[in-house]
């Protein structure tokens, strides 16, 4: 494979078929003091999303990007990467070979109200509807428009998030958040077989962290009136962790047990 273009590039080419056709997948990461402690989940993927694409990427490529993102770090921040399959002609046509273009920018941490983790998030039903995909289902793509006019709807309407529904009606995820509720002893999440990203704090909670904390999992489709009856609702991200949802319009949940303990065990990884 030629070498990754574009890593600390200020500028992108205009003819980057990222930027023409959102040719490419990207991953926005936590750092701490420590290092990055979700790196693996990251990493796995966007190979994952490199090879859905036909994009060639190695994990030498990707290790050597975090290794200088961390000499140029100190302490908390948020280091984004986004491939891109390079520069391309007009067309649709992927040029052949490509030379991929890795881009990183690093970022200040963003800081959430207190509130938002003790008490929970007060959200909406968006009216954006998640269209269905199963090429690119689970991906982190770099198609997101569907994200920027649901985030668009969460702004006007003062919500903490949205929540982002199927074609069919079922709860998928919220606009930038996975979504977890629990039933008794059991946490259940949406599968993302035709829509919805697949994130890193989902797959740690799925594959660690609900084990820990004594719960069983369980990844169905439900409807949405389904989620009125659970016992507690939350949304979760790499960067902003493990959050409560108090509210989805009407309905109302407590900060429950699970969401406690799942965020004792968050925050132990980040220490």
């Amino acid at each position: 494979m030629a070498p990754l273009k574009g890593l600390w590039e200020p500028s992108l080419a205009a003819d980057d078929r990222g930027l023409a056709y959102g040719d490419g997948c990207f991953e926005t990461l936590r750092l701490s003091p420590a290092g990055a402690p979700l790196w693996p989940w990251h990493r796995r993927r966007l190979l994952a999303g490199a090879a859905a694409l036909a994009i060639p990427l190695t994990e030498d490529t990707l290790d050597e990007a975090l290794r200088q993102a961390l000499t140029c770090c100190e302490g908390a921040a948020v280091l984004k990467l986004i491939l891109t399959r390079g520069s391309g002609g007009r067309g649709y046509a992927a040029p052949e070979p490509c030379e991929p273009r890795l881009l990183a920018s690093l970022h200040p941490l963003p800081a959430r109200p207190a509130a938002h983790y003790r008490d929970g998030l007060a959200t909406g039903l968006c009216q954006l509807r998640l269209a269905q995909q199963p090429a690119l289902a689970g991906l982190k793509h770099l198609n997101r428009l569907e994200q920027v006019l649901a985030r668009r709807e969460v702004q006007q309407a003062g919500w903490d998030e949205g929540l982002l529904l199927d074609s069919a009606g079922a709860p998928v995820e919220f606009t930038s958040m996975n979504l977890f509720a629990r039933f008794g002893d059991t946490l259940w999440t949406p599968p993302l077989t035709q829509c919805g990203v697949a994130g890193v704090a989902r797959a740690l909670i799925l594959e660690q962290l609900a084990a820990g904390a004594g719960l069983a999992t369980t990844v169905q489709m439900r409807s949405l009136s389904q989620l009125e009856a659970a016992d507690e609702v939350f949304a979760c991200n790499s960067v902003a962790g493990i959050l409560p949802v108090r509210t989805l319009a009407d309905w109302q949940w407590p900060v429950g047990r699970a969401t406690l303990a799942l965020q004792s065990g968050w925050a132990q990884i980040f220490q």
